[in-house]
């Protein structure tokens, strides 16, 4: 498959970066063609502007500032989120990626008032996420970010199939172990990723929001 991996963590050194680069590396490997999107690296704008919002209906004239990362969403057979979890939330880039490339007209339609996927060629789903907040935590915040994944962004794209979740917790209390560990799973999910079975993983408790 064509597979769309967007990552959003400003530093290179991070762990962060690691499990992209993991990410993209161990997917090439299994015979899948990659287009990482580095938000950072690309400089990508994620501030949703006034004309932005008031073309935000017109298609195509809302595509203009965002043409090319429309094309690489469309292009995409899947799709892999790699990201750290600030503050229960993606980070701002990444949210203003959703805003700004993520139109009418490209994945979804109001159609008679109602939201029609425009996102079906994508055939498979995938996140791989840190968060500083151990597993308990999270839960009892509601754990907005795994619900966009498995909720909204599995809906938009195809409801009925399963979604690879890749999660590790407590990143304040994480140690060389379990990082190696979990970078570890993370290359081994990606062997499994042309199946539309998800990877018998578990979320590990010692490595998010690095």
């Amino acid at each position: 498959m064509r597979v769309l991996v967007l990552h959003s963590h400003p530093v290179e050194e991070s762990y962060g970066k690691a499990l992209y680069r993991q990410t993209v590396e161990s997917l090439r490997k299994a015979g899948h063609t990659v287009d990482g999107c580095d938000l950072y690296e690309e400089q990508f704008d994620p501030v949703l502007s006034r004309h932005d919002r008031l073309v935000y209906h017109d298609y195509p004239e809302n595509l203009k500032l965002v043409g090319s990362h429309v094309e690489r969403l469309k292009a995409a057979e899947g799709l892999v989120i790699c990201t750290p979890i600030w503050n229960f939330g993606f980070p701002a880039i990444l949210k203003g990626y959703f805003d700004r490339v993520w139109l009418p007209g490209v994945s979804f339609e109001l159609v008679n008032g109602k939201v029609e996927s425009r996102l079906r060629h994508i055939r498979k789903l995938a996140a791989v996420l840190t968060y500083g907040a151990t597993p308990f935590r999270a839960f009892a915040a509601g754990n907005p970010p795994k619900k966009i994944v498995k909720r909204v962004l599995r809906a938009q794209i195809n409801p009925v199939r399963p979604v690879t979740f890749l999660a590790h917790y407590d990143m304040n209390n994480c140690t060389p172990e379990t990082r190696a560990k979990f970078l570890a799973r993370v290359g081994y999910a990606w062997s499994a990723f042309r199946r539309f079975s998800r990877p018998s993983l578990r979320p590990l408790r010692g490595t998010q929001g690095a």
